[in-house]
């Protein structure tokens, strides 16, 4: 521990909506909760929660959320007020700015990443 005391993990086995690996949802979600896509978005993402993207599922737009944990794609800019994980299966195409980030090995991101302190306000708020 190097300071302070241990954050606990974001917890992503609730899920309060899903997208199937054979839907293709097109359109703006907003919301709360968690939100798993395993099939293809084409549109803005932004949640009050956690967001899972398994490893076939993909997001075509800007992605918001407080956790993000990252198996698939997303092309378009990704701002997180927690914790981002790619795993070695993902695929980022876009700007990151985020507070806490874990980039696996395997995984490829292309842009630019902001990191923030707690101190310092996400760009949307």
């Amino acid at each position: 521990m190097f300071w302070g005391t241990k954050k606990s993990a974001p917890d992503f086995e609730k899920i309060d909506t899903l997208i199937g690996k054979n839907t293709i949802f097109e359109g703006a979600i907003t919301g709360g909760g968690t939100i798993r896509v395993d099939g293809k978005l084409k549109g803005e993402l932004s949640i009050s929660g956690n967001l899972t993207i398994g490893e076939e599922g993909s997001i075509l737009g800007n992605v918001k959320a407080d956790n993000i944990h990252c198996a698939g794609i997303i092309d378009g800019n990704v701002e997180v007020s927690s914790q981002l994980h790619l795993t070695p299966s993902s695929r980022v195409n876009g700007d990151i700015v985020v507070r806490n980030i874990i980039i696996d090995e395997g995984a490829v991101f292309t842009g630019n990443c902001k990191m923030i302190t707690s101190e310092m306000p996400l760009l949307s708020e």
